[in-house]
């Protein structure tokens, strides 16, 4: 029996309520207030809530699946490792409306490179109806601030640092984050002090060649999951991360912490890759003048031969530049020859390659180059061509990048990249890529390729790569690129053997090959050795899969 006692002030409040009409709301007013706390609740804590609020992206199996893995199953913390291309920022951005759509993150911060901050807020503002703010001044308000998207290098200045580490984020999302390997740089260590429930890690290339690499990454998600550092290396002190036994049991650890789809699994081929490889041959001025920097071995270390023949396969300005540096510091009758030569050459065999190509067509074009020199030359050329074109490098701020883009996309007919332009820049309005200058590292061509060969392009992708006849780029492209096939698949999981190669990276072999070896014929057969390991690992890597 339940002693019930009627409550004699409950009546009277009521009738008072009743009388003061101001105090009640519509039924229309009451209806709405009840919908609205309806929608605040969350029905179902299965699938995804996030879906039916976007249904104006059509969203790809494998980034469904990656972000219901991400809040299902890695309680919201995760490496989103994609392969360039497939969709990781879009990956991130549903997970980000999934976490807000369930009341569970609020406080947002998403750290990227300063060329991406303005690609972010327009993404997360046209796709994901998510209003970002994006410091441009001194004093930034970050606590009032519920999202916020800028660079790492910008939140770290003391004037900002101290406030947005004393502030408890619910999710931080951090782009590009194979740049915080390192533990000893200041990028890290401001990350690794972040106050956060929520994290992830966007990147192309997961896994280096360093295991403590490796263990610095993942100690962001998760301090203390691979134990200590000192035990680590300890453990794993005699063992490289191209071990098998090693990788098994490494892979085993990451699948609780890491997402890496492949193009090649996910069935994303109605754009189609098509690579023409052009090997050019020097004139007769440019081709003595290549010889006769043969001198410079008697004098200097090797690695600076190789550099200089490098910055000629170019173009004169780059290796000009070199040498005028060299001169200033230690001048001599060889160098003031070899510049001099330098001068005399006419157009360079590329830049007129390039030129030819271009006009052949009237659609955009990205040209990439390693030098800087090179880039202000091509940029002139194709200027006396009539042919219109934007620059694009490192050392232009975050306005002037997007300035470039969309001078790009509205305007010029050709950009001009150095490799700060293959870094996660969307570009896939154009279809059409010239390697002007051939990287010696597949994986850093592949960021390339992967501004324009991405999920949304409906395109077929021309890639031209420019090559000199009998110098190191030809050998690169012949023994490497064309004997492995390289150029005709996305790399995938290459990076899993090229970076992994006992002793360094392959770039690393090239250099050392290069700078070691006494005679061409040496340079031949350890650089057809090299290329036969990793030949060899592809194949067997195919035939398991």
């Amino acid at each position: 029996m339940i002693d019930t006692r009627i409550d004699p002030a409950f009546f009277t409040q009521l009738t008072n309520q009743l009388e003061e009409s101001d105090s009640l709301c519509s039924w229309d007013e009451f209806k709405l207030a009840w919908k609205g706390l309806n929608l605040q609740t969350t029905p179902e804590f299965d699938g995804l809530l996030s879906l039916t609020q976007l249904p104006h992206i059509n969203f790809l199996e494998h980034q469904v699946d990656a972000c219901e893995k991400v809040v299902h199953e890695m309680s919201g913390r995760a490496i989103l490792a994609d392969e360039v291309g497939l969709g990781k920022t879009l990956e991130a951005g549903l997970i980000l409306k999934e976490y807000m759509i369930r009341g569970m993150a609020k406080k947002i911060l998403i750290l990227t490179p300063a060329s991406l901050v303005n690609q972010w807020t327009q993404e997360l503002s046209e796709k994901f109806y998510i209003q970002a703010a994006s410091p441009r001044k001194k004093h930034a308000d970050w606590k009032n601030w519920d999202i916020t998207v800028t660079s790492i290098d910008m939140a770290k200045r003391e004037n900002h640092k101290q406030e947005i580490l004393s502030i408890d984020y619910d999710l931080i999302i951090i782009d590009e984050a194979h740049k915080l390997k390192n533990h000893q740089t200041k990028n890290y260590q401001f990350v690794q002090q972040l106050k956060k429930t929520y994290c992830l890690l966007l990147t192309a290339t997961p896994i280096q060649n360093h295991l403590s690499d490796l263990f610095n990454l993942v100690s962001i998600l998760k301090p203390g999951y691979l134990g200590d550092l000192s035990t680590f290396k300890k453990k794993y002190k005699n063992t490289h991360l191209g071990a098998a036994d090693t990788q098994e049991h490494i892979h085993s650890l990451l699948s609780k912490l890491m997402i890496r789809n492949l193009r090649k699994d996910t069935g994303l081929d109605s754009s189609k890759r098509h690579v023409k490889n052009i090997t050019l041959k020097f004139n007769k001025e440019e081709q003595e003048v290549y010889d006769e920097l043969d001198a410079i071995k008697k004098d200097y270390p090797s690695f600076t031969w190789l550099t200089l023949t490098k910055e000629l396969c170019s173009s004169r300005e780059a290796c000009y530049m070199s040498l005028q540096n060299m001169h200033k510091k230690q001048p001599s009758d060889l160098l003031k020859h070899l510049i001099d030569r330098l001068g005399e050459l006419p157009q360079h065999t590329k830049a007129m390659k390039m030129a030819e190509l271009i006009q052949q067509s009237d659609e955009k074009f990205i040209v990439f180059t390693e030098y800087r020199a090179s880039q202000f030359y091509l940029q002139w050329y194709l200027q006396q061509k009539g042919i219109s074109s934007v620059p694009f490098n490192g050392k232009f701020n975050k306005s002037k990048r997007d300035w470039m883009k969309q001078l790009f996309k509205t305007k010029a007919q050709v950009m001009i990249a150095t490799e700060a332009g293959a870094e996660g820049i969307n570009l896939q309005f154009c279809n059409n890529i010239i390697n002007y200058d051939l990287p010696w590292n597949p994986m850093r061509l592949e960021q390339r390729i992967g501004r324009i060969h991405r999920f949304g392009q409906t395109k077929d992708v021309n890639v031209f790569n420019f090559a000199i006849e009998n110098t190191m780029e030809d050998q690169i492209m012949k023994l490497l690129y064309e004997k492995i096939q390289l150029f005709q698949n996305a790399v995938g999981d290459l990076d899993a053997i090229l970076e992994k190669i006992p002793g360094g990276n392959f770039e690393t072999h090239v250099q050392k090959i290069l700078q070691e070896s006494e005679s061409q014929g040496e340079i031949d057969i350890k650089m057809k050795n090299l290329v036969s390991y990793v030949e060899y690992n592809v194949k067997e890597r195919k035939e398991s899969s």
